[in-house]
């Protein structure tokens, strides 16, 4: 195949590590045909939105052919597009136009498992000795193996063939077998179709579900009702990965994986980085789960921080996803507080990743029980931006798949655009101060003394250098620093530019340079 659209080149070693990504859920991003689902056409009409904003690269949720039993990540068609989004000429459009700006594009990949609908699966269990059966997990009895959506077993029986098949997921979502050569193949196929169309690399989901131990015995932690995805960690997912990784490899670019190893454990993600031979990157998920708690966010840096340091592995950090509810609703609906942690979030060591909508401080929507979607209860998240103040905020035609989430007409792009002190500023200030400081992308972080309810580091790479204190207190706090530093930006305004005085205001969060620079 001809390559449609060329990876944007960069000077940098690893143009990954200096990267700001941003995440774009489709379906709630921006419509262009009416029908109130949000398209890859609309992500085409908003990318001089993503570039203004600051990022370098954009992660784009599932587009691909699908029943949508799971919004997509039950790909009937790995190789096209689900005309719900568009066309695969659509798809080359948002390759290219992207690179025109040098924004770089990450698909997702969805490897443990495909849909039920899937040529492949339709001729797996078509009959025992079909030559598709062992491409899928298929077993006479079942374990005690849980589905993470559901809540029940990871098993369904197939009446016409009488044999039970996996899914650790949805029972539309049969699970793949890595272990059979011909899928190895199938799957490398896929990869490399979407390399030679010029996308940068991949964000692969539960990366390590798929692997499964060969022996299928029953696990205490499924008994006890947990689903197995949750702690899932078969070797076998590191020689899929390698292999993976081997095919990236072969081509220009410096093309990224990205995995999400779902296990909450810092020092089980590291593993899946390999010896620099898997993923260059994995989410690191505790702080999606955190609440405004210094404790719990100090105790997460410094794990990443020694964990991760030794490995070389390289961190992310991110507080909002499609999967997870939005920070600042975790955080009381504090606008304050969420201005606060975009600061943590832009400025630690790592790359970061900002999920559509946080950038104008959205939360949650509240969903009636008569507009669920999502079979996860996932959909407050996934509510569609809003991009002008007067209703239906950009979205004409059909109602919005989803309702907008509260104050959508003072969060919208339009209104946000028009206020120099409004979140969606305050991102772009961040990103601005991101990208100029070497100290801020690639330097070192070393915690300060600091107050219990102060989080406070210093970044350092070479003679560039900078100090960040967030106060997670409700009150003023103090904190003594060694040298003199100024304000270069406040989460709240009127001391930009000031030297500082050691004061910490009530939630607030200082970028300080070395006073002079």
């Amino acid at each position: 195949m001809t390559v449609l659209a060329s990876p944007v080149t960069s000077p940098s070693a690893a143009w990954w590590k200096n990267a700001a990504v941003y995440q774009v859920y489709p379906r709630s991003f921006a419509d262009t045909n009416g029908d109130g689902v949000g398209d890859l056409r609309g992500i085409c009409n908003h990318l001089d939105y993503i570039r203004d904003l600051g990022a370098d690269a954009i992660w784009v949720s599932p587009v691909f052919s699908s029943p949508m039993a799971d919004a997509g990540y039950d790909i009937s068609d790995y190789c096209d597009i689900a005309p719900l989004f568009g066309t695969l000429d659509d798809a080359d459009r948002l390759i290219r136009e992207a690179h025109e700006r040098d924004l770089r594009i990450l698909f997702d990949f969805v490897p443990n498992h495909t849909s039920d609908q899937h040529p492949w699966f339709v001729e797996s269990r078509a009959s025992r000795d079909n030559p598709r059966r062992d491409w899928y997990i298929w077993r006479d009895e079942p374990n005690d193996w849980r589905a993470a959506l559901g809540a029940g077993s990871a098993w369904t029986w197939d009446e016409a063939t009488r044999q039970y098949y996996l899914h650790l997921f949805l029972p539309q979502q049969p699970d793949l077998n890595w272990r059979n050569p011909e899928v190895v193949q199938a799957m490398h196929g896929v990869l490399r179709f979407w390399l030679e169309r010029g996308v940068d690399g991949f964000r692969i989901d539960v990366a390590h579900c798929t692997g499964k131990d060969p022996n299928f015995a029953d696990h205490p932690r499924c008994l006890a009702g947990e689903p197995l995805a949750s702690f899932n960690d078969d070797p076998y997912s590191h020689e899929v990965l390698r292999g993976i990784r081997r095919v990236v490899d072969s081509y220009p670019g410096e093309r990224v994986l990205v995995g999400e190893v779902n296990i909450r454990s810092t020092a089980s993600v590291v593993q899946y980085y390999g010896a620099g031979d898997e993923l260059h990157m994995s989410f690191n998920f505790p702080p999606l789960d955190a609440p405004w708690d210094p404790v719990v966010f100090r105790t997460c840096i410094r794990e990443v921080d020694s964990l991760m340091q030794p490995a070389n592995a390289w961190p992310t950090w991110v507080l909002s996803n499609h999967d997870n509810a939005r920070h600042r609703t975790r955080y009381g609906g504090s606008m304050r507080r969420a201005r606060a942690a975009a600061m943590l979030l832009l400025t630690l060591r790592g790359t970061p990743f900002i999920f559509q909508g946080e950038e104008l401080g959205l939360e949650d929507a509240p969903i009636a029980p008569d507009r669920q979607v999502d079979p996860g209860g996932r959909d407050g998240c996934r509510a569609p931006l809003p991009w002008l103040r007067d209703a239906p905020h950009g979205w004409n035609g059909a109602p919005p798949w989803l309702p907008f989430a509260p104050d959508p007409a003072a969060l919208s792009v339009q209104a946000q655009q028009a206020d120099p002190e409004s979140m969606l500023q305050w991102y772009r200030q961040l990103l601005r101060a991101r990208r100029a400081s070497e100290a801020l992308r690639l330097g070192s972080w070393e915690e300060l003394p600091s107050p219990a309810e102060v989080l406070a580091y210093r970044r350092r790479e070479g003679r560039d250098e900078r100090v960040v204190c967030i106060n997670f207190a409700d009150r003023p706090l103090t904190i003594e620093l060694p040298g003199a530093w100024r304000i270069e930006l406040a989460t709240q305004p009127g001391r930009l530019g000031q030297d500082f005085d050691g004061v910490i205001h009530e939630e607030q969060g200082l970028l300080l340079a070395p006073a002079g620079s």
